[in-house]
């Protein structure tokens, strides 16, 4: 028999192969990361190697740059045109899901059972996202400088109290050494904010939302507790404790490894540079404790199912096979990120134990704090955002805070309580 002209040339088993990708089924994949080109290679590979690995799914993959990847989604659904797989930051998730944009993702309980929370994506009990990767922040600083200064250095176990911590600012600012004793990163005016400030909120016994039905924000964000914390930020600018909403991107990036800025509350995605300027005089130090815990923001980038995909069980084979520890580890090696799971932790330079970053899985493991599960998130997060702003510009605390609390009340009236169940 002559054999098609697509197979001429080709060894009986390299047809076989092309037949049988012939026969797959395409998934699409939508990710957010173009021009990530480090992350982006990793996702091509487990693609690759899923792809080989059985006969009756291809994962296609189709890129955005991240700026723009969440109105392309949102587009996208309005317009009937999701893909199989979608990519989704972690907060965003509960919105996506309540709209309609995803369908539960039906895995095995065992399969994420190891998991770090912020890795699990779930919305009125449901799982409908995991990620590969969490993130945690921590206070950068350099043990010399503190023991220079009397200044207690942290544990875990025993942070620094909220006083404490205030008062080593004002200590490392009396040393007339630094622009500014802390670098909190105003300049990154994106969802920072609320990942990397609303832990302190939450520190001091406030919160973005009431947590027990999630209708309204009145007395969390805009309660004593709450104005408590947002006169503390406000002092953090008026005693210029930390450079204020004009700050440059690059001082921001490189201050504090240029000695401007005495400590830094940063993340680990950039703990590497650190390392490799202040090597065993690095230190990464837990979140201070203003009264109800020491907290620190949880949920990365994550993969789900779309609504409209016609191959569920697909999507899903494909999210169960790059969950794997050893992905979650050449992740881990290759971007900094903390590795989801403690098996994948062991696996990796920096997060097996004794490893020079290990100290950020205990502190998402045990500090790590999720923002609210809600569709309304989309309006917090933008609204907590400028709250914040406005207050470190001088705004009134109280003002500024009930303002906000109205913003997000309205928007959580006007769409029904988003599907929880309202009095």
């Amino acid at each position: 028999m002559k054999k098609p002209a697509m197979f001429a040339g080709l060894t009986l088993a390299a047809a076989l192969a092309a037949g049988s990708a012939l026969a797959a089924t395409d998934l699409s994949l939508w990710y957010h990361g173009a021009g990530n080109q480090v992350e982006r290679e990793i996702l091509v590979g487990i693609i690759e190697d899923f792809n080989t690995s059985q006969d009756e799914w291809n994962v296609v993959l189709e890129e955005f740059p991240q700026a723009a990847y969440n109105d392309s989604v949102t587009a996208a659904a309005l317009a009937g045109n999701l893909p199989d797989i979608l990519d989704m930051d972690g907060p965003v998730m509960p919105n996506w899901a309540w709209s309609g944009y995803l369908q539960p993702l039906n895995l095995p309980e065992e399969r994420i059972a190891n998991f770090l929370p912020g890795a699990i994506g779930k919305w009125q009990g449901e799982l409908y996202s995991v990620g590969l990767w969490d993130a945690a922040v921590a206070v950068f600083a350099r043990k010399s400088v503190l023991e220079e200064n009397n200044i207690r250095i942290p544990t875990l176990d025993e942070p620094w109290t909220g006083e404490e911590f205030t008062e080593a600012l004002k200590t490392l600012k009396a040393t007339g050494k630094y622009d500014y004793p802390l670098d909190l990163g105003m300049s990154d005016k994106s969802e920072w904010y609320p990942y990397a400030f609303s832990p302190f909120l939450q520190s001091f016994g406030g919160d973005l939302i009431n947590r027990d039905t999630y209708l309204t924000a009145e007395g969390a964000l805009n309660g004593e507790k709450a104005i408590a914390f947002g006169e503390w930020w406000q002092s953090l600018f008026e005693d210029e404790l930390a450079p204020g909403t004009s700050q440059s991107p690059s001082d921001h990036e490189t201050g504090f490894l240029d000695g401007k800025y005495a400590m830094q509350w940063m993340g680990n995605w950039v703990a590497v540079k650190a390392l490799e300027k202040y090597g065993d005089d690095l230190l990464f130090l837990p979140a201070p404790d203003f009264g109800n815990g020491p907290k620190i923001g949880a949920g990365s980038w994550q993969f789900g199912i779309s609504a409209k995909s016609e191959h569920p069980e697909g999507a899903a084979a494909f999210i169960e096979f790059a969950i794997q520890d050893k992905y979650l580890a050449e992740f881990s090696d290759a971007i900094g990120l903390v590795p989801a799971t403690s098996t994948a932790a062991q696996m990796t330079e920096n997060y097996k134990e004794g490893g020079p970053l290990a100290v950020f899985f205990g502190l998402s493991d045990k500090q790590g704090t999720l923002r609210p599960e809600t569709p309304a998130y989309a309006v917090i997060s933008p609204t907590f955002q400028k709250a914040l702003t406005d207050i470190a510009d001088g705004a009134d605390v109280a003002d500024t805070l009930d303002a906000a609390t109205d913003t997000i009340d309205d928007n959580i009236e006007k769409n029904g309580g988003y599907g929880f169940e309202q009095n």
